[in-house]
């Protein structure tokens, strides 16, 4: 279970949120919503251990997510909403590199031309990433969900961006599954998403300074 209570949230001298307080359960599929600048990406980053709060705490399965955070982080993947791609490089080999860097995925070259395959990217596997559009870019970091399907928490920074209308449901498919694998997923959108899961829905205006 992850469990936030009371959290509240800085940007410089600015306050985004306070007072925020949920408990989340295996299997469960949260949207984090509200306006641009509210503080989306922030909360994001913090429920992932990457900046700390400004108040509150985080606990997953009863351990504070700041004070063991090298267990916390073996157990979440977190992809931003833009991934960082080396132009030069294909998508086998960025995704190749982006797995190293994580540690904690598989990173061999089957698993990773695997991924791509299931993604949509057969065709482009050894295409430099430069030749490819927006929509194929993004899904090569999405990729990286096929390689860590055994993490339990997927925290997820407007996954369905730039994504065309048979994409979007291939990934909606592939967080119900993670979902209905025991998983948690958290996620961003500006877009109307069709789940089988249940949605759950936490809205940071009702938070807001």
């Amino acid at each position: 279970m992850l469990q936030v209570t009371d959290l509240a949230c800085m940007r410089g001298d600015r306050l985004l949120f306070h007072g925020v307080s949920i408990k989340l359960e295996p299997g469960q599929l949260l949207r984090l919503g509200g306006p641009n600048g509210i503080g989306k990406t922030s909360m994001l980053r913090i429920l992932c251990a990457l900046v700390h709060p400004e108040h509150g705490e985080i606990t997953w399965n009863g351990s504070n997510i700041l004070k063991d955070r090298e267990a916390f982080h073996a157990d979440v993947l977190y992809l931003g909403h833009a991934a960082s791609l080396s132009e030069l490089l294909t998508p086998l080999e960025n995704l190749e590199l982006m797995a190293r860097v994580a540690c904690h995925e598989r990173s061999d070259d089957s698993a990773c031309e695997q991924a791509l395959v299931r993604i949509g990217l057969g065709e482009r596997l050894d295409l430099p990433c430069k030749v490819l559009s927006a929509g194929q870019r993004r899904r090569v970091g999405l990729a990286r969900l096929f390689l860590a399907a055994d993490k339990p928490v997927w925290i997820l920074d407007e996954p369905f961006s730039a994504l065309d209308v048979d994409a979007v449901a291939d990934l909606a498919e592939t967080l119900d599954e993670h979902c209905e694998r025991g998983g948690l997923v958290i996620y961003t959108t500006h877009q109307d998403v069709a789940f089988r899961t249940p949605v759950t829905m936490l809205d940071l205006t009702g938070y807001a300074a």
